[in-house]
């Protein structure tokens, strides 16, 4: 227990204390607010709805918001398979621009020491009207730490997502997260954390500075 609490610690504050060094790039601040309503139908099926908002400019305006529901199939304790649809709208130049996009998810789920890892596979189909349809593979890797603080049983982790468009064959973003989950209520949980995304923009990159929050209903 000593060895895991030593661990899971060591790694939590060393990637913590590395944020406002990330703060410092320039870049935008963001706030991104996600609900999330999930409904178990029996031990191997579940299905979820989520509504996310945007905030830019140094959260000073709302320039994305979407909207996405699926099922997911727990084929073992150790692999999750999902299919989702999103609707989203993205402001770009003063204009809302429309994208439907249908995913599929695959999860594989694995535990050491108390650690738990989680590495999702996604494959999105890009539905972009007045553009080009195109396909995407983002693969997140996610490490919970065996801690849990206080009766909210806050749980720390951290997350590093990668996006690679088929079209191009190339890594155009990554997303680098440190935060926590934990339980407010019977049926209330919350997820909170810091993101720092890097996109690639005209052979540029650049750095998004965003805080999270979600709120999630388990029914």
């Amino acid at each position: 227990m000593h060895l895991k609490f030593l661990i899971g610690s060591s790694i939590f504050l060393f990637l913590f204390a590395a944020v406002p060094a990330f703060a410092l790039e320039d870049g935008d601040f963001q706030l991104w607010n996600t609900e999330v309503i999930e409904a178990k139908l029996n031990d191997s099926f579940k299905v979820k709805v989520e509504e996310e908002l945007r905030f830019g400019e140094d959260v000073s305006i709302l320039y994305y918001r979407h909207t996405d529901g699926g099922v997911t199939w727990k084929v073992t304790d150790g692999l999750d398979l999902g299919v989702n649809y999103r609707q989203l709208y993205e402001k770009k130049k003063n204009k809302w621009k429309e994208e439907n996009r249908p995913h599929i998810n695959g999860t594989v789920k694995r535990e050491w020491l108390g650690f738990k890892f989680k590495d999702r596979n996604r494959f999105e189909y890009r539905i972009k009207k007045g553009g080009d349809d195109t396909t995407r593979y983002r693969n997140k890797a996610t490490v919970l730490f065996p801690l849990k603080w206080t009766k909210l049983d806050i749980q720390p982790y951290v997350a590093d997502e990668i996006f690679v468009d088929f079209e191009g064959e190339k890594l155009n973003r990554n997303r680098l997260y440190a935060g926590f989950n934990a339980k407010l209520f019977k049926h209330f949980k919350t997820d909170i954390f810091y993101l720092w995304q890097t996109t690639k923009k005209n052979s540029k990159w650049i750095n998004y500075n965003i805080l999270s929050l979600k709120l999630k209903l388990v029914l």
